[in-house]
């Protein structure tokens, strides 16, 4: 819970700095010169691109939130068998040698939503973030073609 109230302070400040900064835009395109039109679409297209950042953004948490509360459903979810140091931090052999079995399961079965769907929760215990995010979304991938989901035919 605290995850998500944190993500949605996060998402606020952000689209309350799109608005100051897109008005500015604005501002500086009503002034009519040259120069000031140019600055005026730039400072536009910083918001815009933001938008679309944080739009695909919660739309990858928000898909990756009905994946594991699915899972959980079904008893599905990865169990914490991690050690952890003193301090609470993962220890690096444990979180690897969980990974090798997700990614023994995953080989096993790559057509399965759920097997991604660990893996990728392996790959942010061993601290690999960008191949955490591209495993889950393999997953959503995967889920979204089973059930058409996302509106694009399954197997598209």
């Amino acid at each position: 819970m605290r995850a998500k109230i944190t993500y949605i302070v996060t998402a606020a400040v952000l689209v309350l700095y799109f608005v100051l900064v897109g008005s500015r835009g604005v501002l500086l395109i009503k002034a009519g010169t040259p120069l000031t039109v140019t600055f005026g679409v730039a400072v536009l297209i910083l918001p815009l691109i933001g938008f679309w950042f944080l739009w695909k953004n919660t739309q990858f948490v928000s898909r990756a939130n009905r994946l594991a509360a699915e899972l959980d459903a079904e008893g599905g979810l990865p169990v914490d068998e991690l050690v952890r140091t003193a301090g609470g931090r993962i220890d690096r052999d444990s979180a690897d040698a969980v990974f090798a079995e997700r990614r023994a399961q995953t080989e096993d079965s790559p057509d399965d939503w759920r097997c991604w769907f660990r893996l990728a929760v392996a790959y942010r215990d061993a601290r690999d973030t960008p191949r955490a995010r591209k495993a889950m979304q393999r997953a959503i991938s995967l889920h979204a073609g089973r059930d058409g989901h996302d509106g694009r035919p399954v197997g598209a």
